[in-house]
């Protein structure tokens, strides 16, 4: 619950404390940061755990965040456009809906939601690695380990390179061609026997939705007014969330019912096949740019 209260709020104020120009290149480092963490922090634990006990890890925890506190002193007031109100619960339920009502007007927004969704549902695999580890890749050492940390490290090197996608100005082609690549990577991993190539094909995995990830970001914080900014947040936070645990669901039921390969390669061609029919029958978003030439306003190329 807090998760969701402080995730959206910390990223809809980037535009306001860096700029538009600079969004693109705000979100790299951060998702950088956090993909960084994902990998780190386990590797941190598991030292301190060993060292002490989890009253050990929970204490260094507790003190990181105590030291975290007082850096954000130095925020400037960061009130949306109109001013703030207080918080309560009836304006947060109508807020929600006044998000979603923006939504149906805005297609080129709404798309990025969309189009995230369907890369989760069909394509996300974490499902799979357990029983790949006890199966396709018993023999090889650390193999759960090394299924669960690839994406991570696909997305921290497509982080720490990120220069040209911060400048890409093609947004809306971009994602579709990240997503389709997502696919590809998904199904290549699905039929691969190789502990090497299932941990290469889901590092890029991990690569093309950082990509994806920093464009769609970016397009809902330039596309929305400041006063919608948290609102989109909010429900891309929904979709990040709930998206891979439907992702894991499909992939479960699938891999019970029929095998593991034909799972990933038939979220992997669904995907890519979706992103064809997306360019298609939604050319706003497909000709959505970020034009940094104007005040950094992003417009649909039409």
């Amino acid at each position: 619950a807090c998760f969701a209260v402080n995730a959206p709020t910390r990223s809809a104020t980037i535009p306001a404390l860096v700029g538009l120009r600079r969004t693109p290149a705000a979100n790299a480092l951060n998702m950088t940061v956090t993909q960084a963490g994902i990998i780190g922090a386990p590797l941190i634990a598991g030292l301190l755990i060993g060292a002490g006990d989890l009253q050990l890890t929970y204490a260094v925890d507790a003190i990181g965040l105590l030291i975290a506190l007082p850096l954000l002193r130095g925020l400037p007031p960061l009130l949306p456009d109109g001013g703030g109100g207080r918080i309560n619960l009836t304006g947060a339920v109508r807020s929600v809906g006044e998000g979603f009502t923006f939504l149906r007007t805005q297609p080129a927004l709404l798309m990025t939601f969309v189009v995230d969704i369907i890369a989760m549902v069909f394509g996300f695999p974490r499902a799979v690695f357990p029983e790949l580890a006890d199966t396709t890749f018993a023999g090889s050492s650390n193999a759960l380990g090394w299924l669960f940390a690839a994406m991570s490290i696909g997305a921290v090197v497509a982080g720490v390179l990120s220069g040209p996608v911060a400048r890409v100005q093609r947004q809306g082609a971009v994602i579709l061609v990240a997503i389709a690549a997502w696919g590809i990577a998904v199904a290549l991993f699905g039929v691969t026997t190789s502990l090497f190539w299932a941990v290469f094909f889901l590092a890029m995995s991990g690569a093309a939705d950082m990509v994806s990830a920093v464009l769609r970001t970016s397009i809902l914080q330039s596309g929305a007014p400041d006063a919608m900014r948290g609102r989109m947040q909010g429900v891309f936070i929904v979709v990040v969330a709930g998206g891979p645990r439907l992702g894991d669901l499909r992939a479960g039921a699938m891999a019970t019912s029929l095998t593991i390969p034909a799972t990933m390669v038939s979220g992997g061609v669904l995907i890519v096949v979706a992103m064809v029919i997306v360019a298609i029958a939604v050319p706003t978003f497909r000709r959505y740019r970020f034009d940094d030439r104007d005040s950094g306003s992003s417009t649909p190329a039409l």
